[in-house]
């Protein structure tokens, strides 16, 4: 019989979605899956075949009713909004998350698979081999393990060759990890050790490299090159992402205004899942920007009112959701907000983007946008309509960005995906204390 394979993920939907993915290709695989996070995830983890194991509610938040239960997260902007988030959205948690992670890796447990800011899961990886299981951290979120040549994760800066860019690098990295967040490192540090834990090397965004291995949901078009890392650090494709023709949609799924696609260039905005209560962000900047364009603006309000994007354009079709299994086939442009998962469903299908986002990653996915020439980036959460118009028309009208989405689309099909991740789990199981040591990642304390 196999170990027990736990799963641990931050109750958060963009957090959780990724890994029930992984945890259904487990389950797949014959493993016995246990899947550790908030309890109103239960009907979604079960449906993969996993055991859900609910994670106490102080080791976790509910995004949608983040500004209700933290005012005091009200009118904090940029690296004041990400300090704060760190603190106490997150390495606040550290604490009660070990607690919930000892309470389920008893001694059955073959493989504990987190998402990088489970924090608590960092804990686990410092103790020594006997005492833990082996470890495999999926990445939901650009790498932000250091190495040379790569800017510091978080402004959403792009490589820069040279002397120029080491000096770049090195300032910056200073300023955002000795200064702006040293708070939040230092508190994760403490929480770490508190638990019982010794913290990894390096600024907390790297603490991934401290896993036996790291998976990243990602293509090599689409992430900085890391070389030297070696087996521990495997890029695999999007998870969850299905092949571009592989899945039948329902036809009673599809909105009334289905066929006003035909024959026409397609445009999709969407501000993701989950940051949809102000479409004053990017819905209504799109509809706005292309009421005068020779296109169709098909908006996805990701559950919200449609009736809240006010008075449509007659060249705009909105819905709360779309299939994008039936609608990215027909998309010609997608402007988004920089969701990792997103936009890696525009990449499989070969769609070019145009990307506005600063919170959380988003600044991060719009860098590698712009590196990987899929997309043109703007800056901040809210563009103008003249900036959205002016992005859409240069991603329109300039060849290069769909032939560079093209090329990903062909490096996503050719990746495995899911079963790379499953490999990384039951190779990590097999080896056990055999594995060939990790690479080491840089950085300081």
């Amino acid at each position: 019989m196999r170990p027990t394979t736990v799963v641990a993920a931050c109750p958060v939907h963009a957090h959780v979605t990724p890994l029930l993915a992984v945890a259904r290709a487990l389950v797949d695989a014959g493993h016995r899956v246990r899947f550790l996070t908030g309890a109103r995830f239960r009907a979604e983890v079960e449906s993969t075949g996993a055991e859900l194991v609910p994670l106490p509610p102080d080791a976790g938040f509910d995004e949608r009713t983040l500004e209700a239960d933290h005012p005091e997260r009200a009118g904090r902007t940029g690296i004041g909004l990400l300090r704060w988030d760190l603190e106490h959205l997150f390495v606040g948690r550290i604490g009660a998350q070990v607690a919930a992670l000892d309470a389920v890796l008893d001694p059955t447990v073959g493989t504990l698979v987190f998402e990088p800011l489970l924090l608590g899961a960092y804990a686990v990886t410092s103790r020594p081999r006997a005492h833990r299981p082996r470890t495999v951290a999926v990445s939901i979120f650009p790498s932000a393990a250091r190495h040379p040549g790569v800017p510091p994760f978080g402004p959403g800066l792009t490589p820069l060759p040279g002397v120029r860019g080491r000096v770049r690098d090195a300032l910056v990295r200073v300023a955002v990890e000795q200064v702006a967040l040293r708070p939040a490192q230092v508190a994760a540090r403490r929480a770490v050790r508190d638990a019982g834990g010794r913290p990894p090397s390096g600024f907390l965004f790297g603490w991934t490299h401290s896993a036996d291995v790291t998976v990243q949901l990602t293509v090599p078009g689409f992430e900085y090159p890391r070389p030297g890392l070696g087996d521990a650090f495997r890029l695999v494709g999007p998870a969850g992402v299905p092949r571009p023709g592989s899945v039948d949609v329902d036809p009673g799924t599809l909105p009334p205004w289905w066929g006003d696609l035909d024959g026409r260039t397609v445009v999709h905005v969407t501000q993701g899942t989950v940051a949809n209560d102000d479409v004053g962000q990017l819905l209504r900047p799109t509809v706005d920007a292309l009421a005068e364009e020779d296109v169709l603006v098909v908006a996805a309000t990701g559950g919200t009112p449609v009736e809240r994007l006010g008075p449509l354009p007659a060249n705009v079709r909105a819905a709360r959701m779309v299939p994008y299994a039936a609608l990215l086939p027909r998309t010609d442009v997608m402007v988004t907000n920089g969701g990792y998962g997103g936009v890696h469903w525009a990449l499989a299908h070969g769609v070019p983007l145009v990307v506005a986002g600063a919170t959380e990653d988003k600044a991060e996915v719009g860098a590698r946008v712009a590196w990987s020439g899929v997309g043109v980036r703007l800056r901040g959460n809210r563009p103008t309509p003249d900036q959205v118009r002016d992005a859409v028309r240069e991603v329109r009208t300039d060849p290069s960005y769909r032939a560079a989405a093209q090329r990903l689309a062909e490096q996503v099909a050719a990746a495995p995906g899911l079963p790379g991740v499953v490999e990384a789990v039951e190779g990590t199981t097999r080896t056990g204390a055999g594995d060939p040591p990790r690479p080491a990642v840089g950085g300081g304390r």
